[in-house]
C-alpha cells in the first residue's frame, strides 16, 4: 500500500505534486477570514446536528464533534489557537484542529458539505452579527442628535443653499435634517437583513446535498429567515455583500455631508461650532491651529468605502455560475467596510455629543436679506400673485443694497414707492423668530414642527 502523506489539504487527493509556496501565500485567506471563526464553529455545530438526524453520525459522535468544536472556538477566543502552515482558510484550520482533538471522527463533519456552501454560510452568519452591532451604533448616534436638537431649539441661524444665505432656520432643524438621513439608513439596513438571512448550507459544492440533510432544521438552528431554494444560487450568490457595501457607501456619503457642514461651521469665518479637543488635532508648525481631523477622516473614508463596493462589483460582474475563486475577493472589502463604518458611527456620535455650539454667533450671521422671501409672502397675503411679489421683493433688496442699508431700514415711503399695498405693518416682517415660527407646515423649522420631528425619531428608535 502506498504511503499516505501525514498532512493533506482538503482538496489534495487529486494532486501529487507540492504547491508552490508563493501560490500557497497567494491562495490563503486565513490571515483575514479568521475573524469568522465563531461563525464557522456555529455553522459546523448545526451541521453536525443535522448529520445525526439523517444517521450519518450517532448521538455520541455528535457530542464528541460538538465538544471538539467548542474547544476550537475557545482557543480562538483566548488566543491560543496555533495556525499551521497548511491552514488555507478558517474552514481548513478549524477542521484540522478538530481532527487533532478528536481524531478521524472529525473527518465525518464534512460529509455532504463543501467549502463552497460553508464559506457562503459563514459570511452570512458573520454579517448578520455585524449588522446587529452596526444597528445599535446607528441608533445611538441618531439618539444623540435628537437629544441635542431637543435642547438647542432656541438657536437661530441662516439656512444655506449654494453656500449662500437663504432663509432663517433653527439649528435643531439642521441637525435633525442629518438625523433623518441616518434614520433612512437605519430603515434600509433593516430591509437588508432578509437578503442576508438566506441559508446556503446544504447546497454542497453546487449540486445540492446527496444525503437529504434537513435544511429547514439548519435554517431554524442557525436563525436564518429563508433557505436558498437553488443550490447553484446558494453557493454563488454574493449580492448580499454588494448590497451591504452599497448601503455602507450611502451611509458614509451622509456622514461625509454632515462632516462637511460641521467643518465649514467650525472655521473662524463661521464660528458656529467648536469641536472637542478629543476629536481635533493641532498643527506641526502653526501653534494656533485646531484641525477637525475627525470630520475630515469621516469625509475621506467615504471614498474608501465606496471604492470597496465599486471594486467588488467589478470582480462580480464577469463571473460564470456558482463558485469561482474570484469570490475570495469578497472578504477583504467587506471586512474593511464593516470595520470602517462601525468606527465612523462611533466617532460621529462622539463628535456630536461633545462639540460646543455657539448660538450667539449663529444669530449674528443672520442679516435682514434672508427675510426677502417673507417680504414677498407679506404681499401675497395682500392678494398679489407670488411671481409678482417675488419681483417686488427683489427690487427692495436692490434698493437696500444701493442705499447700503438693511431691508428693515427702508422707510414705509420707500416701500410704497415699490408697491401701494405696503402698509405700516411691513416692518413686522423683519423678525427672525417670527419668520421661523410662521413655517408651521409639517417639515418646517417652527418650534412645534421641531417637536414633531423629535417625536417621530424618538418613536422610531423605541420601536
Amino acid at each position: 500500500m502506498a504511503d499516505q502523506p501525514t498532512k493533506q489539504k482538503l482538496w489534495g487527493g487529486r494532486f501529487t505534486g507540492k504547491t508552490d509556496p508563493l501560490m500557497h501565500a497567494f491562495n490563503e485567506s486565513l490571515s483575514y477570514d479568521k475573524r469568522m471563526h465563531a461563525a464557522d464553529i456555529k455553522g459546523s455545530i448545526a451541521y453536525a446536528k443535522s448529520l445525526t438526524l439523517i444517521g450519518i453520525l450517532t448521538k455520541d459522535e455528535e457530542a464528541k464533534i460538538v465538544e471538539g468544536l467548542k474547544k476550537v472556538g475557545q482557543e480562538w477566543e483566548n488566543g491560543t489557537f496555533e495556525v499551521k502552515p497548511d491552514d488555507e482558510d478558517i474552514h481548513t484550520a478549524n477542521e484540522r484542529r478538530l481532527s487533532e482533538l478528536i481524531g478521524p471522527l472529525g473527518g465525518k463533519l464534512h460529509t455532504g458539505r463543501s467549502r463552497n456552501d460553508q464559506v457562503a454560510t459563514d459570511m452570512r452568519i458573520w454579517l448578520l452579527d455585524q449588522v446587529q452591532d452596526i444597528t445599535q451604533s446607528l441608533k445611538a448616534f441618531i439618539r444623540v442628535m435628537v437629544e441635542r436638537a431637543d435642547k438647542e431649539k432656541d438657536y437661530l441661524l441662516p439656512g444655506y443653499t449654494h453656500l449662500q444665505r437663504g432663509q432663517p432656520i433653527r439649528w435643531s432643524h439642521l441637525l435633525l435634517s442629518h438625523a433623518f438621513s441616518f434614520h433612512a439608513d437605519y430603515q434600509r439596513l433593516q430591509q437588508l437583513i432578509p437578503h442576508i438571512s438566506v441559508l446556503p448550507l446544504g447546497s454542497g459544492a453546487l449540486a445540492g446535498n446527496p444525503f437529504a440533510v434537513d435544511r429547514e432544521f439548519l435554517a431554524k438552528e442557525l436563525g436564518f429567515q429563508f433557505l436558498a431554494e437553488n443550490s447553484l444560487y446558494g453557493v454563488g450568490d454574493r449580492d448580499f455583500i454588494a448590497e451591504f457595501m452599497m448601503w455602507a457607501s450611502l451611509t458614509m456619503v451622509h456622514l461625509s455631508r454632515m462632516a462637511e457642514d460641521l467643518i465649514i461651521y467650525s472655521t473662524a469665518e463661521f464660528g458656529f461650532v467648536t469641536l472637542s479637543d478629543a476629536y481635533s488635532t493641532g498643527s506641526s508648525i502653526m501653534p494656533q491651529k485646531k484641525n477637525p481631523d475627525s470630520l475630515e477622516l469621516l469625509r475621506g473614508k467615504s471614498g474608501r468605502v465606496f471604492g470597496n463596493m465599486s471594486g467588488f462589483l467589478m470582480t462580480l460582474k464577469g463571473l460564470p455560475s456558482t463558485y469561482n475563486k474570484d469570490l475570495q475577493e469578497d472578504k477583504e472589502p467587506l471586512f474593511d467596510s464593516v470595520a470602517t463604518i462601525s468606527a465612523c458611527l462611533k466617532i460621529s456620535e462622539g463628535v456630536i455629543s461633545t462639540m460646543e455650539v455657539h448660538g450667539d454667533k449663529m444669530r449674528k450671521a443672520l442679516t435682514m436679506d434672508v427675510l426677502a422671501t417673507d417680504l414677498a409672502d407679506y404681499l401675497v397675503r395682500k392678494g398679489i400673485p407670488f411671481r409678482e411679489t417675488h419681483h417686488i421683493s427683489g427690487r427692495a433688496v436692490a434698493l437696500a443694497e444701493a442705499r447700503k442699508c438693511q431691508l428693515n431700514e427702508l422707510s414705509l415711503q420707500d416701500y410704497k414707492s415699490l408697491n401701494e399695498k405696503f402698509e405700516e405693518d411691513v416692518h413686522q416682517v423683519f423678525d427672525f423668530e417670527a419668520s421661523v415660527e410662521r413655517r408651521q407646515a409639517i417639515g418646517g423649522p417652527s418650534r412645534k414642527m421641531l417637536e414633531r420631528q423629535i417625536s417621530v425619531l424618538r418613536n422610531a428608535l423605541e420601536n
